[in-house]
């Protein structure tokens, strides 16, 4: 289970234990042709609606700390990049779990790509052109799931 602190504050149940804080991440043993990582989050219960992508991870990172900042370029880890997030709650970067009714099942894919920098994405770029962008710089993923 996704512990509640990082669940959406957009759900309107005022529950103060949700924080909408992306999870702290740690990886190692990533192929050393990765130029930088990305991380995308998908909820697998609803047509695989992309709830966070972050990219131009350096290659040197291996973690990501929890509460990632709601900021097109946050601080931590420098160079990293944030898509917008356009839904129930408009920000840059992590939006988290919003399933009221029902338990959904979100997965959080890091990847590994050939590319340094992806620089055709801006802080406009959507989702899918991110997601996009991404799959085709691809040379290795990892995957992990909970639900919420």
């Amino acid at each position: 289970m996704i512990p509640k602190v990082h669940e959406c504050t957009s759900s309107g149940d005022n529950d103060p234990q949700k924080k909408n804080e992306s999870p702290p991440f740690a990886w190692s043993g990533g192929p050393a042709e990765a130029k930088s990582y990305a991380i995308i989050m998908r909820d697998l219960d609803n047509n695989a609606l992309l709830h966070w992508i972050i990219y131009d991870i350096p290659p040197d990172a291996a973690a990501l700390p929890q509460n990632v900042e709601h900021v097109y370029q946050p601080a931590v880890p420098k160079g990293s990049r944030q898509v917008y997030y356009r839904g129930s709650a408009s920000l840059f970067g992590y939006q988290g779990p919003c399933s009221p009714s029902s338990v959904n099942t979100y997965e959080f894919t890091l990847y590994a790509l050939n590319r340094a920098t992806l620089t055709e994405l801006n802080d406009k770029s959507t989702v899918r052109a991110a997601a996009d962008v991404i799959a085709k710089a691809t040379i290795a993923t990892t995957k992990v799931s909970g639900e919420s």
